[in-house]
């Protein structure tokens, strides 16, 4: 299966979605959101993109606006198409300013003002306000699995704290998220479960995707996901660069520039989904940290999943990133989509040297993630490239303060919805890097 692009008409044609890998049947965009991943485990993609113009967009908009518009053709024919406008307005309430910056030609898209400060706030909290109308007829609480190199687990902790019927299970690698982010895991309680997993996220996501294609688990214990690998997170995604992207072409008249940093994928598809639905993004570029996997793809390697490696930009550490089968579906010409998007890899010595000279020069603290996304504009920049460049800020530097800090000489200010997880006690329980010790525990509960 690959990607095709639709032209949406005045009458929307229900929405289907289909596997990456091909052995699943076509299901509505509920039926893909309630399930997470497919039952051949691949991810759920549209049947086609759509194709939206700007002039659909209301220019005076809110994001949760553009939001609706947006994905108004993938909830096409479903049950939920008349809801999408309200699920909108709960779940995307939140400020995700373009904000310039003091160098010239650059602007940085902040998407850390939610909840609990990181970019995920905006998926979790969609896939939240989905899954609280979708009709269950199984009596038993449904058990969302969740894989987190850092901040995906609080994001959807909070979503779905104290949501009736549900159960969060967020499995993180063991001492190799930052403290701040381990404790906002395990401060919920209630209906959300931490374990601390002895391996690497990318355990923690082999894990998840065992317990979800395992039928006779999911006979015993209703599973879904709330990953990249779910719809329901990586659609609404897509709202912010639109948003963006919509106001930058007003103002300026031509495309948004993006650098995403990424580890999983997901967020950058959600950039690259907006882009070939003819929304105006122009260029994009991804940053890495030191796990070479995409950059060496790009670089013309053959695709080749490996162990992660421990970096200051934690959350990006993955060997093995899901999204990479959306990628391939939405572009299956590798040699097409090497010339659409360049890939780059960013050493922790450059992530540290670009926070300490940009707080100390410009006055911006990024937290690391955020930097590599910094240095390749300082690349490019070295380069001799003056265009307009977006960089996207994915996660507030707060909740790296042991990483940032040293770097910077002073204190980051704490957001006060963190300052409150923070103040609250956390627990997380140890579990093996094993698909059967995830398995058993499942089943205990």
């Amino acid at each position: 299966m690959t990607a095709a692009i639709v032209k949406t008409g005045s009458v929307a044609a229900p929405m289907l979605y289909v596997s990456t890998r091909g052995g699943s049947p076509a299901v509505s965009i509920s039926a893909a959101i309630a399930a997470g991943l497919a039952p051949d485990g691949g991810l759920y993609v549209p049947e086609s993109l759509p194709r939206l113009d700007a002039s659909a967009f209301d220019p005076h908009g809110t994001l949760a606006d553009t939001a609706a518009t947006l994905l108004a053709p993938f909830f096409a024919g479903d049950a939920l198409a008349d809801e999408l406008p309200a699920i909108c307005a709960e779940a995307l309430n939140i400020d995700t300013p373009l904000r310039a910056l003091p160098q010239a030609n650059a602007h940085v898209l902040e998407l850390f003002h939610g909840p609990t400060a990181a970019f995920k706030d905006v998926g979790a909290r969609f896939l939240a306000a989905c899954m609280r109308r979708l009709p269950r007829t199984d009596a038993r609480p449904l058990t969302i699995l969740v894989a987190t190199s850092g901040d995906t687990g609080a994001a959807v902790g909070a979503a779905f704290h104290h949501q009736p019927g549900l159960r969060v299970v967020i499995l993180y690698p063991d001492g190799k998220v930052s403290p701040r982010q381990a404790h906002q895991l395990g401060c919920f309680g209630d209906n959300v479960h931490a374990l601390r997993v002895a391996g690497r996220f990318d355990d923690c996501q082999r894990m998840v995707k065992a317990a979800l294609s395992d039928t006779a688990l999911q006979a015993n214990v209703p599973l879904t996901s709330a990953n990249s690998i779910s719809l329901g997170r990586l659609l609404p995604q897509m709202s912010y660069y639109a948003h963006a992207a919509l106001a930058w072409w007003r103002e300026h008249g031509e495309p948004l520039n993006v650098i995403v940093p990424t580890g999983n994928l997901g967020n950058a598809m959600a950039c690259l989904w907006v882009r070939e639905m003819g929304l105006p993004i122009g260029r994009v570029e991804l940053a890495c940290n030191a796990n070479a996997t995409l950059p060496d793809y790009f670089a013309g390697a053959d695709y080749q999943p490996r162990a992660a490696i421990i970096t200051l930009a934690n959350a990006m550490d993955v060997g093995a990133p899901s999204n990479v089968e959306r990628l391939q579906w939405t572009f299956p010409d590798e040699r097409a989509m090497r010339q659409l998007l360049q890939v780059h890899s960013v050493s922790d010595e450059d992530i540290q040297q670009t926070i300490s000279i940009h707080a100390s020069k410009h006055g911006e603290v990024f937290c690391p993630h955020t930097a590599t996304a910094v240095h390749w504009l300082d690349q490019l920049r070295a380069a001799g490239d003056t265009s307009a460049w977006t960089i996207v800020a994915t996660a507030h530097p707060a909740k790296f303060d042991s990483v940032v800090e040293p770097l910077i000489g002073h204190p980051v200010d704490v957001p006060d919805s963190l300052a409150a997880m923070l103040a609250r006690p956390a627990v997380a329980e140890p579990l093996a890097a094993d698909d059967d010790a995830l398995k058993a525990w499942l089943l205990s509960r």
